[in-house]
């Protein structure tokens, strides 16, 4: 051959290998199509240049296993494969045993990866096997290329992981880490220990499981963003774990557009499943049937049968939610559910067959088959340590309703009894408020069957409703708070967010919009957030409350704890020493006054209003407020009387101001999550030695009440203007006996741990009031709404105020609604008076806003 010609083919080998080269890093970023133009580009300057040599054969065969890969992601696994079998054949030819096992190993190690994605993990695991000893010949020969021997054990550690078994692939990802390092691969590393992760979340360790996301998606941005959408579909899968739903679907809201860009076939079905069951798990059944049906088409379509099967369980799941709300259990369901569960065991899934089977169980119950269901619980797998949480909980639900449809009571209340004893042991390992509260929603079934059980049962004994309603409401609360983890990242973090926080205002006062500004803030919120629930657990649990422990500590007080079971509104009433039950009525009824209520004082705040508007919308507030009474208090007057009153609401009922109801003007009264959480902070012992005043920006002259507060408290550390900064006040706060902070706020109901108060340098959130060292005994804030709270399932009541209270402040006074400046002022200032007069907290605020009940919707939480 003459030297034009090797000087032209060397060129030629040179092109297509660069080709190739970029061709891998598109791969590596989820650029199928750019990554498929290149590969499609190279291969025909091999075929344009019909090179003999061995290296151009070599660099063909690679070529090949590529295309193969994209076609597996793009179109279909068996046209992958088909690429494999191709570049076998052009491999099969070449000389020499090293090479050869190196080759060898490339293509096994794609062929396995396909299987897997095919959904057939056991053939693909045995493949793995023999391609990963190939590997590590070719790598010791010289000709290996460590990126595919780290990537075969990447994925057959991906493969296990499907097979549940998480002690193998962790050791395959530790194995996969180590070649990274030695070879300097920095990606591969950091899939590694994304996958990692995800071994966590399937063991129940979500807090880990999040925090290795976290520092896989810092490799992931700095080395390839194109790995993030996979990144945020294992994030969400472990937030729906924790019961976080909206977090959950707002990972895939993002990444599905994305992973469709890409052409991540596999991937973006997969999304779809779990944004399917992020829907279900929010209550909209109607759009998750509709997003598991379309996943299963398309994974049908790719010839991925054990993934068609998981997506057609979420839609059973969704049907099954349809049918038990609706209560019309359409007579084949039931067998589908089974069908489908045999389906499963076919494919090795052996938790959801469990589920599929479960799905059944509730539906044969609900026909008033109990003897079938009974034969299908049987028929149950075992469950394993990697168990989902929330099939844990369904089978004792199963179990629950069985015991029920037999008639055997006390069965059903063992069985609910020990699911929430297993859920508290899950919840225990939770780190930040909002992971503690999301991990009720997998118990809410379960502790309504028990509330409804006790209040249908013989006895309706409301000792026992009493206990039930501790062991299933605001459980966040029932945790002493663990001193923050400094984190300088996370203090960075919040630093930046209170600054975007103050622009948002700034442009705000200055009229105009801020929309770039607040989706920014947004974003950064659910980083904080994130960050802290993996810092540190939230905190050491306590013992629930024994009416043996309240009923002492209440004196002369009594206790009212309202539940509602369907329709029906109840409350339980201690007082006295004894513990009685009063039905009250419609639930819905008395949650929209409640809401009509809010809504009339919300009108009614502004200073200045005309006189005419005041008139009509007291009247209103009035009405409102009476039917309210009538509804909620005055049946309760017989077990009551005229004590002063601990309340526990329930839903819609936490916005009430109580202090406007005509029986409870002038009359103390304390709200509290759980009588667990009035309980802890009526105990809560120390002394603390200072009183703080500080005062935000852009207030009014007249809430300030500053001159007053001075006369009342004369030694006070006030923080005002320049001065008032979040580092000085969170500073001044630490072990107060009093902090009164009068600044404006704002409840942030889709996200209330970032609930704030306006101060001098930017918004104090809720979220860093949570963890104080040594937080006030006594907190007052005197700005708007921020008693408010977002209401979870389980009663889990997050907010600024409830952040104070989980944190450790004994008692809060806030408004649950709107208030005017001139009104807080004054609400204030006769509070202040008649707390240094001696009054404890209750009694001096129901004094204080008695004298305008309408305009003053303060309430005491907390101990008063």
């Amino acid at each position: 051959m003459d030297g034009a010609k090797v000087r032209t083919l060397t060129a030629i080998h040179n092109r297509a290998q660069e080709l190739h080269l970029r061709a891998r890093e598109a791969l590596g970023a989820y650029r199928f199509a750019r990554g498929r133009t290149l590969l499609r580009d190279a291969l025909r300057l091999l075929d344009r240049a019909a090179d003999p040599a061995v290296a151009a054969t070599v660099l063909r065969v690679r070529i090949l296993v590529s295309l193969a890969y994209v076609a597996a992601e793009t179109d279909s696994v068996a046209t992958g494969l088909a690429g494999l079998d191709e570049a076998e054949r052009w491999a099969r030819p070449l000389p020499g045993d090293a090479l050869k096992s190196e080759l060898e190993g490339l293509v096994l190690a794609h062929r396995a990866l396909l299987l897997h994605r095919a959904g057939r993990v056991a053939e693909g695991l045995e493949v793995f096997d023999d391609a990963i000893p190939a590997l590590k010949r070719g790598l010791r020969s010289g000709n290996g290329d460590p990126t595919v021997l780290a990537g075969g054990y990447l994925n057959r550690g991906t493969s296990y992981i499907f097979l549940v078994q998480v002690g193998l692939a962790a050791d395959d990802f530790a194995r996969c880490i180590e070649v990274c390092d030695r070879y300097d691969l920095p990606l591969l590393a950091a899939k590694a220990r994304h996958n990692l992760g995800y071994v966590a979340y399937m063991t129940g360790d979500l807090p880990t499981a999040l925090r290795h996301y976290d520092e896989a998606e810092g490799s992931y941005r700095e080395l390839s963003t194109g790995m993030l959408p996979a990144l945020q579909l294992d994030r969400a899968r472990a937030l729906l774990a924790a019961g976080l739903a909206t977090d959950a679907a707002r990972q895939l809201d993002d990444a599905i557009p994305r992973l469709r860009e890409q052409g991540a076939g596999q991937d973006l079905a997969e999304a779809e499943v779990a944004r399917a069951a992020a829907a279900l798990l929010d209550g909209h059944v109607r759009d998750a049937r509709r997003r598991a049906r379309a996943a299963e088409r398309s994974f049908t379509r790719r010839g991925n049968t054990r993934w068609a099967a998981v997506a057609a369980l979420v839609a059973m799941r969704a049907e099954t939610a349809a049918a038990l709300t609706s209560g019309r259990i359409p007579a084949r369901l039931p067998e589908r559910a089974v069908k489908l569960a045999e389906t499963l065991r076919a494919l090795m899934l052996e938790d959801e067959t469990g589920l599929a089977l479960m799905l059944a169980v509730r539906l044969k119950l609900r026909r008033g088959c109990p003897a079938a269901a009974d034969l299908l619980l049987d028929q149950l797998p075992r469950q394993r340590a990697t168990t989902p949480l929330d099939h844990v909980m369904l089978l004792r639900l199963c179990r629950a309703e069985l015991a029920v449809a037999r008639g055997d009571r006390r069965r059903a209340l063992a069985e609910a009894r020990g699911g929430l004893v297993e859920l508290g042991r899950a919840r225990d390992r939770m780190g930040g408020l909002e992971l503690v509260c999301g991990t009720a929603i997998h118990g809410q079934q379960l502790g309504e069957l028990a509330v409804d059980l006790v209040l249908n049962g013989p006895r309706r004994s409301a000792r026992q409703l009493f206990g039930w309603l501790e062991r299933t409401r605001a459980q966040v609360y029932r945790y002493e708070p663990m001193p923050a983890i400094d984190d300088p990242v996370l203090a960075e973090k919040v630093t930046a967010l209170r600054s975007l926080r103050r622009a948002v205002q700034l442009e705000r006062v200055a009229g105009r919009p801020a929309r770039r500004q607040e989706k920014q803030a947004a974003a950064l919120e659910r980083e904080v957030l994130r960050q802290g629930w993996y810092t540190t657990p939230w905190g050491r649990p306590r013992p629930v409350a024994t009416l043996a422990e309240v009923g002492p500590a209440l004196g002369e007080r009594a206790l009212v704890t309202f539940a509602v079971s369907g329709d029906a509104l109840v409350a339980v009433v201690v007082a006295g020493g004894r513990t009685r039950l009063a039905r009250l009525g419609s639930a819905s009824e008395a949650a929209e006054w409640a809401h009509r209520l809010h809504a009339d004082l919300d009108a009614l705040a502004p200073d200045g209003l005309a006189a005419p508007i005041v008139t009509v919308v007291t009247e209103s507030a009035r009405r409102s407020a009476d039917v309210l009474d009538a509804l909620l208090i005055e049946p309760l007057s017989a077990f009551a009387g005229g004590r002063e009153l601990v309340i526990v609401p329930t839903g819609a009922l936490y916005a009430v101001p109580w202090g406007s109801l005509p029986s409870l003007r002038g009359r103390a009264v304390v709200v509290a999550p759980s009588a667990t959480a009035w309980l802890s902070a009526e105990r809560a012992a120390g002394e603390a030695d200072h009183v703080v005043i500080a005062r935000g920006p852009l207030l009014a002259e007249a809430i300030a009440e500053e001159d007053e507060l001075r006369e009342i408290y004369p030694t006070a550390v006030h923080l005002t203007g320049d001065g008032a900064t979040v580092a000085a006040v969170r500073e001044a706060l630490d072990d107060a006996s009093i902090a009164h902070l009068a600044a404006h706020g704002e409840h942030e109901p889709t996200n209330a741990m970032f609930s704030r108060l306006e101060l001098a340098d930017g918004p104090l959130f809720a979220h860093e009031l949570s963890r104080l060292n040594r937080p006030p005994r006594h907190g007052v804030l005197a700005a708007c709404e921020l008693a408010m709270n977002h209401i979870r399932p389980g009663d889990e009541a997050l907010g600024f105020a409830g952040g104070l209270l989980a944190g450790g402040v004994r008692t809060v006074v806030a408004a649950s609604s709107r208030v005017g400046d001139a009104a807080a002022a004054a609400t204030m200032v006769d509070y202040h008076r008649r707390i240094a007069a001696g009054d404890r907290p209750a009694v001096a605020l129901a004094a204080a806003v008695a004298a305008d009940p309408f305009r003053r919707p303060f309430i005491c939480l907390g101990a008063g």
